[in-house]
């Protein structure tokens, strides 16, 4: 029998407790639930009125992954959707999660989070800019945070403000809250900036996908700023071989990494790191900060 709990007077069923998940760490499907609670408040909000694609890894890192954007068979009628419109099939519906029963659902389905750079009330209308930083073996978040700060400065000429946060894989992310503007001028203006950095900086930064110029570089990926594509949000855990966390981190954190293990954040720390510094991204859920893409 799975238990039975209650969340804000929603009745859940949570299977698998126990269930190790990363073997790495002993980390425990109970433990990964119990984060997802503890950080639910800046998670939310991250995720709120964005409609969501899952990376599920039932069986762990190492197990059958699978993506999906569609609502997972048997979701509960109380768990919000909305259609979403798609050029190739058609609409589609999704999950929002909007509140924390609906964040506990879908932590038992063990998921990444991922979301648009849109609102589903306004889709392919972008509200933020992002700025993925790909890391080429040997090179590491070391090497994209070289990058990240010559971006941070650029998008500064321009008027943007820039929040950083790790990938929770290798690399980071940028984000710039922007009054909405079409996803087309969203990743037109980002592959500019990319196309600028890699000239500015030959010997560290690539702008294209081409596997064969990416070893020791950093690729600027500027395409998840389309309309279909995603991101994963801020606080979500991800599905490698340990717990790590999409971790909001501060520009005095990336100008002093001088080792990968510094902006390396397992889930047993984030709510700390909430608790000391509050929600570092929270900036880009502040309408008053927005400005228009160049």
């Amino acid at each position: 029998m799975s238990p039975i709990t209650i969340v804000e007077g929603r009745r859940l069923s949570l299977s698998n407790l126990d269930k190790v998940l990363y073997p790495e760490t002993g980390t425990t499907k109970g433990e990964v639930l119990h984060y997802c609670t503890t950080t639910a408040a800046p998670l939310l909000a991250h995720l709120h009125d964005r409609p969501l694609s899952f990376l599920r890894y039932p069986d762990g890192p190492d197990g059958q992954c699978f993506f999906t954007k569609n609502v997972p068979p048997g979701t509960p009628s109380w768990v919000k959707t909305c259609e979403v419109p798609h050029s190739t099939s058609g609409p589609t519906r999704q999950v929002l999660l909007q509140d924390l029963p609906s964040l506990v659902w879908a932590a038992n389905l063990v998921v990444e989070l991922h979301t648009p750079q849109w609102r589903h009330q306004e889709p392919g209308l972008a509200d933020r800019l992002v700025l993925d930083l790909d890391p080429g073996p040997p090179a590491t978040i070391v090497e994209c945070c070289t990058a990240a700060r010559w971006l941070h400065d650029r998008l500064a000429a321009d008027g943007l403000e820039v929040h950083a946060k790790t990938s929770g894989s290798k690399g980071l992310h940028l984000l710039s809250p922007l009054e909405p503007t079409s996803s087309e001028r969203a990743t037109a203006y980002a592959r500019t900036l990319a196309v600028e950095a890699a000239r500015a900086l030959p010997d560290l930064v690539v702008h294209k996908m081409t596997k064969a110029l990416r070893p020791g570089k950093v690729f600027i990926d500027f395409s998840q700023n389309a309309a279909a594509k995603t991101t994963a949000v801020a606080y979500t855990l991800r599905a490698r071989a340990t717990p790590t966390v999409s971790t909001p981190v501060t520009w005095d954190e990336i100008a002093d990494c001088t080792e990968p293990e510094q902006l390396d954040f397992l889930f047993g720390e984030v709510a700390d790191r909430c608790a000391r510094l509050g929600d570092l991204h929270a900036p880009l859920l502040d309408p008053d900060r927005a400005r228009p893409l160049p």
